[in-house]
């Protein structure tokens, strides 16, 4: 079959792998019928998660066709459409008990790689490195789903693909971190970031009563999403205005209530922090660049929270302790624990009340995928998000190569 794999720093190339097999009772193969590239995955190709190998596939956001269940499984069978969350989770353990499911207990054979950076480990990821367990990703032609009957959801006749596709990760994602951030009606949002996840957190944010939201970004048409699809009442263009600044005179000075870091560990600034950060991460010194953070930080009112969704893999300099202690705010973060609301997110989707799919800029074949990860990582052609059709014929003339 075909897969998207990991070559090396900033290459990936769509290669010929074998087909997955059900290997344990609890397994599904799933003919992936669509997937995505996520912002997380840029992490991968720029080198800043360790534990990539060369033939690694990637992709950790698909749905598809079950093929192929184990004895074990009891939930699905062959026929049914299903989404599939990402983190690998196996519904018994202690973690898995307390919705925990990111942090799951059982499903990361490479645990102690994760504790020696992290202190404990998380759940295994799909198609995320060896210190998420080496797990096949889905941007593929098929995938094994372990633990199928807790990670795979059945996807209703009248909900579509495009619709159904971001319940695996971003949906959820983004509704966790407003949940995350106790946004309640009336409230003051801020949300760096308006990429795929702070688009859908914008959105999960309207859905749960905020009076204003504030999308803070450098490119025009990612703030033109916010402002007409997402929910946004105001934008901000960091590099035309001070964000702090601008973030006091729209509150009266007092702050934003809520703010959610939608960006990660390769934010960007065009402050001094930039160079300083950027200078420090390639030469290994750090590995998270904290700048949309530390502004998240600084910027919210006393008293209020602070809720990070954006990845980060390790440490950063330059961290604000002080303002978090000294003015009585509350961090909250976390991969998100999809299984938790891929269900009651599924019925939101029904009903009409929230549509993901308006984040789609591109539809390509999986035969295009390294043109995908080329106009997703430059910001090329408007892109906000690619969606995969494997088994569809390539659209582009760089079918197979690298980026």
């Amino acid at each position: 079959m075909k897969a998207t794999t990991y070559v090396s720093r900033n290459k990936v190339r769509l290669a010929e792998v074998p087909e997955p097999q059900v290997l344990n009772s609890g397994d599904a193969v799933v003919r992936v019928t669509s997937a995505a590239i996520c912002g997380s995955d840029l992490h991968l190709v720029d080198g800043y998660v360790p534990g990539m190998l060369n033939g690694d596939i990637i992709g950790h956001e698909f749905m598809g066709e079950v093929v192929e269940i184990g004895n074990g499984v009891r939930k699905l069978r062959a026929g049914d459409r299903v989404v599939v969350a990402f983190p690998i989770s196996c519904g018994r353990c202690w973690s898995c008990n307390q919705g925990l499911f990111s942090v799951c207990e059982n499903t990361n054979p490479s645990a102690w790689v994760a504790e020696k950076v992290w202190g404990f480990a998380t759940a295994g990821i799909f198609g995320y490195s060896h210190m998420t367990g080496g797990y096949a990703g889905g941007q593929a032609e098929y995938v094994r789903v372990p633990f199928a009957d807790v990670g795979a959801l059945k996807v209703p006749d009248g909900v579509s693909d495009e619709q159904a596709l971001f319940l695996g990760d971003i949906l959820p994602t983004g509704w966790m971190g407003a949940e995350m951030a106790d946004v309640r009606p009336g409230d003051v949002v801020a949300v760096w970031g308006a990429g795929p996840v702070g688009l859908l957190t914008m959105a999960s944010a309207r859905l749960m009563g905020a009076e204003r939201i504030i999308a803070i970004d450098r490119f025009d048409y990612r703030l033109r999403m916010a402002r007409e699809k997402a929910g946004a009442t105001d934008t901000i263009d960091y590099e035309q205005v001070s964000v702090h600044e601008t973030l006091r005179e729209l509150t009266g000075g007092r702050g934003v209530d809520k703010s959610i870091d939608a960006v990660g560990m390769e934010a960007h600034s065009d402050d001094l922090q930039w160079p300083y950060d950027r200078v420090k991460q390639a030469m290994r010194l750090q590995t998270d660049r904290g700048m949309a953070l530390r502004e998240a930080i600084l910027a919210c009112r006393n008293g209020g929270v602070i809720s990070v969704i954006g990845a980060y893999g390790g440490f950063m300099d330059k961290f604000p302790i002080g303002a978090v202690m000294n003015r009585s705010l509350t961090i909250r973060a976390g991969q998100c624990h999809v299984q938790r609301y891929m269900q009651p997110l599924m019925e939101k989707v029904e009903r009409g009340e929230i549509d993901p799919s308006f984040i789609i800029t591109h539809r390509l074949s999986l035969e295009d995928v390294v043109h995908g990860y080329d106009i997703f990582k430059n910001k090329l052609d408007d892109c906000v998000k690619v969606v995969l059709k494997p088994g569809e014929p390539a659209t582009t003339e760089r079918r197979i190569g690298l980026i």
